[in-house]
């Protein structure tokens, strides 16, 4: 008799069980590269063991490698990852979601973060709100397109968004993890990210956390508010 078939998800889900390589996997979901030893000091480990754990999630396609010069640099493999990483911590927290996001280790990171380069927690929410309360999106084939009154809204804000690549879905409504409510991903939600931190409404606090700034708080926060 043939041994059953072992689905994939068992082999994925016994990767991001262990607790080191998950501390590394939540360590690359603010969308940034790492090198080896900023992932072991992450995990809590020693430069070896961090070596082993990255080579398994190479393998499995959960994260890439980039070398720059002598130095090699780990980042997610991609969106997918990323969002399966965030559907994950849904489904775990589900039970203790209310209680686990009052601890206030948690607070900043409930207000801002970022998620695989775009913004999310309750200012991504927010964003994404004001983004369909202006009209500006509509319904695309790969989620949403942006409107003439989205190029609008956003040239107020002093942006002029890109066309579409082509090389990644443009903009698409992805559920957040601390609120469970969706915010928006994509290439659109990147650029406005890169916008607020160019303006200096928003800086990269200490790990995935993301801070509105005093500028932040009276030139953007406002645009984002309900009437």
């Amino acid at each position: 008799m043939s041994p059953p078939h072992e689905p994939r998800l068992a082999r994925a889900a016994a990767l991001v069980a262990d607790t080191a390589r998950s501390r590394m996997l939540a360590h690359l979901l603010a969308g940034d590269c790492a090198s080896a030893s900023e992932l072991a000091e992450a995990a809590s480990v020693t430069r070896a063991t961090a070596s082993g754990h990255l080579a398994r999630l190479l393998e499995a396609g959960f994260v890439a490698c980039e070398p720059r010069g002598r130095h090699r640099y780990y980042r997610l493999a991609d969106a997918d990852v990323a969002h399966a990483l965030e559907a994950l911590a849904l489904v775990a927290e589900r039970s203790s979601h209310d209680r686990s996001w009052a601890h206030p280790g948690r607070a900043r990171l409930r207000q801002a973060r970022c998620c695989y380069g775009h913004l999310a927690g309750q200012l991504g929410v927010a964003l994404f709100d004001a983004l369909q309360r202006e009209r500006c999106l509509q319904p695309a084939a790969s989620g949403y397109a942006l409107t003439e009154a989205g190029h609008a809204w956003m040239q107020g804000l002093g942006m002029r968004p890109g066309a579409p690549t082509g090389r990644r879905r443009y903009a698409y409504a992805c559920l957040d993890w601390s609120e469970r409510r969706d915010h928006l991903a994509g290439q659109l939600a990147d650029e406005l990210y890169a916008h607020f931190t160019h303006m200096g409404w928003v800086r990269r606090g200490e790990g995935r956390a993301v801070e509105i700034t005093v500028r932040g708080q009276h030139e953007l926060v406002p645009r984002l508010a309900g009437p």
